[in-house]
């Protein structure tokens, strides 16, 4: 699932200390579309093509792992197994990302369900004439969604029903944006932005010590209109919303936070959460949790993690804070 738009504001130079030596370092980016949004890496304190070159095509080796759509990739092969073929032996990626999901599908009961997919797939929320799906193809595809059908021991993947597929879209960037973390920090770069397409993940703090803003889109307003400004150093924001992917049909808002239970998109008085927490998978992963618990139950998950904080939008436009969340409000101008 795309996740709502956030807005890195990291413009103009910054200062850098280098042997003893001040001097100014303009920050480099590079951006190629991938995971069906644009992904941009800026580092702060290196001026290396190479670096960004090479971040740039690991996000790209994870598409090709994690990818529903794309014929080859690992999970694609998985979700068109051979008839009758149950256990499957994945890679280290594909397990660590199963065992998070499933995490995250137990921790709220089904309301995130890594095994979606037979109920994504049927809703397009991109193309120029978007239509509801009939009810029974609804009806029939919530009865293939069920992440009690997955069972994971070390490398090895069972499927106890030959319905059941995997769909990585609601936490797939939020661990690519960790590994791609991991590997700036093996090449010394202390302070960079992750952007993959909204799903932020900042490393460090900018070289002057100050940190990196974070502007979270206002609903439904242009994509440069923000409704709140985060001070961030060395952590994630993901955000998930109802004004990215969605259409209009007879008054009533579709979009693509889907409820496994029902098939339909949640309505539960809420337009966006934003989490911000050390790891991005958590982020990315909390961040469509905790709009399908809605607001009370989603800022009771958050309230009970160490670290992790959330911003909730209600259909009102009122913004509310889980304990602690207020202290990375940027000053007022």
């Amino acid at each position: 699932m795309k996740k709502g738009r956030i807005v890195v504001l990291t413009a103009g130079l910054v200062m850098f200390l280098l042997t003893g030596c001040e001097r100014k370092v303009e920050p480099v980016s590079k951006s190629g579309f991938m995971l069906n949004t644009f992904v941009t890496v800026t580092l702060y304190d290196k001026d290396d093509p190479e670096i960004l070159n090479d971040c740039l095509d690991l996000c790209r080796s994870y598409e090709n792992i994690f990818s529903k759509t794309l014929e080859g990739s690992e999970v694609y092969k998985l979700n068109h197994r051979p008839a009758g073929e149950q256990a499957v032996t994945v890679s280290a990626d594909v397990a660590a990302l199963v065992s998070k999901g499933l995490s995250y599908s137990q921790m709220s009961d089904g309301a995130f369900d890594i095994t979606v997919e037979p109920l994504s797939s049927l809703w397009d929320f991109t193309s120029p004439d978007p239509v509801i799906p009939p009810k029974e193809d609804i009806r029939q595809a919530v009865e293939k969604v069920d992440y009690r059908n997955l069972k994971l021991e070390e490398n090895t993947l069972t499927f106890l029903s030959a319905d059941t597929s995997l769909d990585f879209g609601a936490i797939a960037k939020g661990y690519i944006a960790d590994r791609m973390k991991d590997y700036l920090l093996k090449q010394g770069v202390k302070s960079a932005v992750i952007n993959l397409g909204g799903n932020v993940l900042c490393v460090g703090q900018k070289p002057d010590g100050t940190p990196f803003k974070v502007g979270l889109q206002k609903p439904y307003a242009d994509r440069n209109e923000t409704i709140e400004t985060l001070d961030i150093r060395d952590m994630s924001v993901v955000s998930s919303g109802v004004y990215e992917r969605h259409f209009e049909k007879d008054g009533v808002n579709y979009h693509h936070i889907l409820n496994p239970k029902d098939g339909y998109p949640y309505e539960n008085g809420l337009v966006s959460v934003t989490i911000l927490s050390k790891l991005s998978v958590d982020g990315d992963a909390l961040s469509t949790t905790c709009f399908s618990l809605g607001l009370e139950k989603g800022m009771e998950l958050v309230e009970s993690m160490d670290d992790v904080y959330g911003v909730f939008i209600t259909d009102d436009y009122k913004i509310h804070y889980s304990d602690g969340a207020r202290q990375f409000l940027a000053a007022k101008p």
